[in-house]
């Protein structure tokens, strides 16, 4: 069976392959990465908690987001992927971790938290699969069990104008800008306050991510998180 690699070094064939995909995406589109960059820890445990609009999503984070922190990242994909003849090497090779898709949602826990508590980056689609219609649903709480149970740093990221590039159940298009914003890290414990049952926990910590992610997309783009919410550490308690 091949396995992902589980370190942070960038090797010379994730360099190959962040390079390969800025170059595809810039023969499609024009991308910019903004925000809090040099923010992105470069060490320890953290999760890259994006909205998911395209398939184009995690081109745009393994082209730009990789080399600007200068660190490795980490996905979860079908354990399908790494079982094809060849081609599985090369996903594995790109730290694609295999869960099964059918499965039940704790193998892939299990799998996520190893991740971090070795130490590394992993991406994380809070909303669990792209959004039908571009604006963020509501999310899973999966996300949020994961960062209180390792400690990881949270970096929020908000990713514009993919849909428009790569249309949900449609082929890559020219035109459009796409926009990756990218905000302040921030661990949970220092933003809930204490005390807590563990499961308004986990509510209110989904909340608090998902209104780090919100501000930094459009109104057009938060949908499920439009609406403001007095929840402190969000960054979102104003209209």
């Amino acid at each position: 069976m091949t396995t992902a690699a589980t370190d942070g070094r960038i090797t010379p064939y994730i360099r190959l392959m962040s390079l390969a995909a800025r170059i595809g995406a810039r023969i499609f589109t024009r991308v910019e990465l903004e925000g809090a960059v040099d923010g992105i820890p470069r060490d320890g445990p953290l999760i890259i908690a994006a909205n998911h609009v395209s398939n184009a999503d995690g081109v745009m984070l393994a082209g730009w987001i990789v080399p600007a922190m200068g660190r490795r990242l980490h996905w979860l994909g079908k354990r399908q992927m790494l079982e094809w003849p060849v081609l599985g090497r090369f996903v594995a090779a790109y730290s694609v971790h295999p869960v099964e898709r059918s499965g039940s949602d704790i193998e892939a826990f299990r799998v996520a938290e190893r991740i971090l508590r070795d130490g590394n980056a992993l991406v994380v689609f809070p909303e669990g699969t792209r959004s039908p219609d571009g604006t963020l649903q509501r999310a899973r709480e999966g996300l949020a069990l994961l960062a209180l149970r390792t400690g990881a740093a949270i970096v929020p990221v908000g990713i514009t104008g993919t849909a428009e590039v790569w249309p949900r159940g449609g082929r890559p298009r020219f035109g459009g800008h796409v926009t990756l914003t990218v905000g302040e890290p921030f661990r949970l414990a220092d933003v809930l306050e204490p005390g807590t049952d563990r499961r308004a926990e986990k509510a209110r910590a989904t909340e608090v991510i998902m209104r780090r992610i919100a501000a930094l997309l459009p109104p057009s783009y938060r949908g499920a998180y439009g609406e403001p919410a007095a929840i402190r550490g969000t960054g979102a308690d104003e209209p």
